[in-house]
């Protein structure tokens, strides 16, 4: 039997190019060939926007939308309906992520490095997407 298999995940945004920025920045990735940001003074109009990992495979795209309704998690408002989960190795190399996050434009939106088990946080992306940042 054979499986359909992941090419990527899709996030919504008014300004794809920002957004696909913040990741870029965030995760290490880099722009599929054709996608990276044109010279200036030549506009940027791209709509659709593909970041590869390190083996130059699809990890996230980045589509324009001319209006968008962030999450208002944790309240269900309006609901998170997808989020990402990203692991880091350790607590110190958690509060290293979620400073870099932070001075890359995301948010904390819950603290819960408290909890022994697996402390994490719920940071929104600069468009109000929720991700978390997690010891696993």
């Amino acid at each position: 039997m054979t499986h359909p298999e992941l090419l990527h995940t899709a996030i919504d945004a008014c300004d794809p190019r920002a957004l696909a920025e913040f990741y870029r920045e965030l995760l290490g990735l880099h722009y599929r060939p054709g996608d990276e940001p044109p010279a200036p003074p030549a506009p940027d109009d791209a709509d659709w926007l593909v970041l590869l990992d390190v083996r130059d495979r699809r990890v996230l795209a980045v589509q324009g939308k001319a209006e968008l309704r962030p999450s208002t998690w944790p309240s269900e408002d309006v609901p998170m309906q997808l989020h990402m989960d990203f692991r880091v190795p350790d607590a110190a190399e958690l509060e290293l992520q979620r400073e870099r996050a932070e001075a890359l434009g995301a948010r904390v939106l819950m603290d819960r490095t408290q909890v022994p088990e697996e402390p994490l946080y719920v940071l929104a992306d600069p468009e109000g997407h929720p991700f978390c940042l997690l010891v696993g």
